[in-house]
């Protein structure tokens, strides 16, 4: 028999609240529940800040999407193919080596925690296939995103993301959180067989994924991006143009947009229709996820 679901499941429209619940518990041994305002992980939903933090560095001049990663890499990672640019890595064609390839069986988690610990991680996968070449999802694309942000602005990734993305859209409960030290009001991710995922993720997340939120912070983001106050409003048309990836940001179909993911322990889908204001976020600790929930979210999406 399948396990009840757990986690939070917000849907909106503008102002208006259509669905509202929270299941199951942010920590099972201590019986706490989880709560609208519960913050969860989100996996790969932090690509799309990573993107954000990547495009205000282009919209202030300070990269172009043609910069080449060689340029701000200098020697470090050097099975990078010297053509592989900036636009390259934000539209998963940049055909690098994955140091979390999910079309494999991954490597055991090392500590990930900070900068120095990714950049090592990241070494050692030789270039897949030449640059531009075609798509394939790449976690390292976006982990090394990061680190060309960080040494373009000089300051630490979960910064430019708090600053450049989480307090413009004044989204309070979104951080970079260490998984072994949760605070208050944030769920533990669980695994199949009930043991927590502590030791199945890094400690604490990067450009590719591993932020923390919550469901009513998306209520938040969505419109903060589309109005303009985290990237220019031209920007945020050039970032949702293409098939069905733009710039950091799935496009499952016309005038929809939306951002996932899913690890261990760990399942989220937040999804966005600009025409008609609604917001359908589903956040849980279990990486079996939503199942029928997220087909039903679906339903609030009205066709464009």
């Amino acid at each position: 028999m399948e396990a009840p679901f757990s986690g939070v499941v917000l849907v909106t429209r503008g102002e208006e609240t259509l669905v509202e619940e929270a299941h199951g518990y942010a920590h099972i041994a201590h019986g706490v529940a989880n709560t609208i305002d519960t913050r969860f992980a989100i996996a790969s939903g932090t690509k799309g800040f990573t993107a954000l933090v990547v495009v205000g560095l282009i919209a202030e001049a300070r990269l172009e999407l043609t910069t080449k990663a060689r340029e701000v890499l200098g020697g470090d990672l050097p099975l990078i193919d010297d053509r592989v640019t900036v636009e390259h890595l934000l539209t998963h064609t940049s055909g690098i080596g994955d140091y979390c390839d999910e079309d494999e069986d991954p490597p055991p988690t090392p500590l990930l925690a900070t900068s120095a610990d990714y950049l090592a991680a990241l070494d050692g996968y030789p270039q897949r296939f030449p640059p531009g070449e075609r798509f394939h999802y790449n976690n390292g694309a976006f982990a090394v995103l990061s680190l060309i942000a960080e040494r373009i602005a000089g300051i630490p990734f979960a910064e430019l993301v708090r600053t450049r993305v989480t307090e413009p859209a004044g989204m309070t409960d979104t951080a970079f959180l260490r998984s072994d030290a949760l605070p208050a009001r944030t769920a533990t991710g669980y695994l199949e067989d009930g043991r927590t995922n502590v030791f199945s993720l890094p400690v604490v997340g990067f450009g590719d994924g591993g932020i923390y939120s919550s469901a009513p912070d998306f209520r938040k983001f969505w419109p903060a991006f589309l109005d303009g106050r985290i990237v220019p409003r031209g920007w945020v048309g050039r970032m949702l143009r293409g098939g069905r990836y733009g710039l950091g940001f799935w496009l499952p179909r016309p005038g929809v947009v939306r951002l996932e993911g899913g690890d261990h322990g760990v399942t989220f889908r937040s999804t966005h229709q600009p025409s008609s204001g609604v917001t359908a976020t589903l956040i849980s600790n279990d990486h079996r996820g939503g199942g029928p929930l997220l087909g039903q979210l679906d339903e609030f999406l009205t066709k464009a």
